[in-house]
């Protein structure tokens, strides 16, 4: 025991004030698949949907603890952060300001609002998480409010731990492997440094959105940098800069334990959690099990504890995870088409068609001065495999193609 340890179970103890603590649930379905005794902790079923409920707690509570005068708070988040610090502001009756990025989903902005009620106001400042952090320290420095940073910030990092001393008195004993998403930093230098002190000899496994790299990087120069783009799309978990305090702590994690998740494939896991288990994941949240099948041989008869980090999904972008699942698996394309000026062109390309291909999008703009007009065409199929007869069908019918799918400036612009 350290003095850490015994700090993050003291907190652990004042948190059962706000909340009872997260299942940890063994989960049949992927034990079975993997073989192994696979546990999810479920910080997806706090009462804000995300374990950052527990840092934010932790961290207002030891700042009111040493400065019993301070009765205004500010933080900046991309959602979960900022439920969290919402309840606190509501829990301990003190002012919030919550800096949020303008692409922050509109179900988060709403959630925040109905935790912290009249005790927190909502801006939305800057495009990116990072846009959106300045603006808040800045503001914060302006009017004396106390920063409450989402990650690096030691009592955070401290919080966030109180996950391991659940799972460890829950489990009764230590994992063999433990998968931790990774966004600033905060949960993950957390539970490492307790696991760490602790003893344990428990092989952990650090999952990164792949367009959200911020760990991978760090080590890569031994320090905290700038990732010069980020894909938002795990919301919860894309941060350009790892934290200063987190990095710390996770500067001796081997590069090789460090997994990337690409977020189309990410969408997939979501839909499979989705239909088998009916466990509602935001994309942050299914990060540790959308890598399981790259651990497959090495978890086999172990026991394994994911950290499902939230829940926080807006159903009305439902339609993206589906669509970006299906490109993943191979089932939707998009192809650029030249489709030849003449009558019966149309009905010569889809006779190609299979009996499991459907057209999901159709635009076709006829040139008349010239002899072939382009198409952007999405199809769908039950099976991968369906599109290599399909192309070469088209090939040899005289369709020219261009599969645009993966190339993410076209795809982007177009699709």
């Amino acid at each position: 025991m350290t003095a850490f340890t015994d700090e993050a179970r003291l907190a652990t103890q004042a948190m059962r004030k706000l909340f009872e603590k997260t299942p940890l649930q063994l989960n049949d379905y992927l034990s079975d698949l993997y073989g192994a005794k696979i546990y999810l902790k479920r910080e997806d079923l706090t009462p804000v949907r995300s374990y950052k409920i527990r840092g934010a707690f932790n961290a207002m509570s030891k700042r009111r603890a040493s400065h019993p005068d301070q009765q205004s708070f500010v933080c900046a988040s991309a959602g979960n952060h900022a439920q969290g610090f919402a309840f606190a502001c509501r829990h301990f009756g003190v002012a919030g300001e919550v800096f949020m990025p303008i692409t922050t989903p509109q179900q988060k902005i709403d959630k925040t609002r109905a935790f912290g009620g009249d005790f927190v106001k909502i801006r939305l400042i800057g495009d990116y998480f990072d846009q959106t952090l300045q603006a808040a320290q800045h503001h914060c420095d302006e009017i004396g409010a106390h920063f409450l940073s989402p990650f690096d910030d030691p009592d955070v990092i401290e919080g966030q731990a109180s996950v391991a001393v659940e799972i460890e008195d829950d489990l009764r004993e230590m994992p063999d492997m433990l998968l931790l998403p990774v966004g600033g930093g905060g949960l993950s230098a957390g539970v490492t440094r307790y696991f760490t002190d602790m003893g344990a000899c428990t092989s952990i496994r650090y999952v990164e959105p792949a367009g959200g790299a911020s760990l991978t990087a760090a080590l890569k120069q031994g320090k905290p940098v700038n990732l010069p783009h980020v894909d938002t799309f795990v919301d919860g978990a894309a941060v350009a800069q790892i934290g200063k305090h987190t990095f710390e702590i996770l500067q001796k994690v081997d590069p090789n334990h460090v997994l990337l998740a690409p977020e189309n494939r990410i969408c997939a896991t979501m839909i499979r959690l989705l239909n088998v288990e009916g466990i509602v994941l935001e994309p942050a949240g299914a990060l540790v099990i959308d890598v399981l099948d790259e651990l497959a041989d090495s978890i086999k008869g172990k026991t394994v504890v994911c950290v499902t980090s939230g829940g926080n999904f807006d159903f009305e972008r439902l339609p993206e995870v589906k669509e970006r699942a299906q490109r993943y698996a191979g089932l939707k394309k998009y192809l650029i088409l030249r489709m030849p000026q003449r009558p019966g062109a149309l009905k010569d390309f889809l006779a190609l068609l299979g009996p499991n291909d459907d057209i999901a999008r159709f635009e076709y703009l006829k040139k008349s001065a010239r002899n072939f007009g382009s198409v952007l065409i999405g199809i769908e199929t039950k099976e991968p495999d369906a599109f290599a007869r399909l192309f070469q069908s088209m090939t040899d019918n005289g369709f020219e193609h261009r599969d645009i799918t993966n190339d993410d400036i076209l795809a982007e612009f177009l699709i």
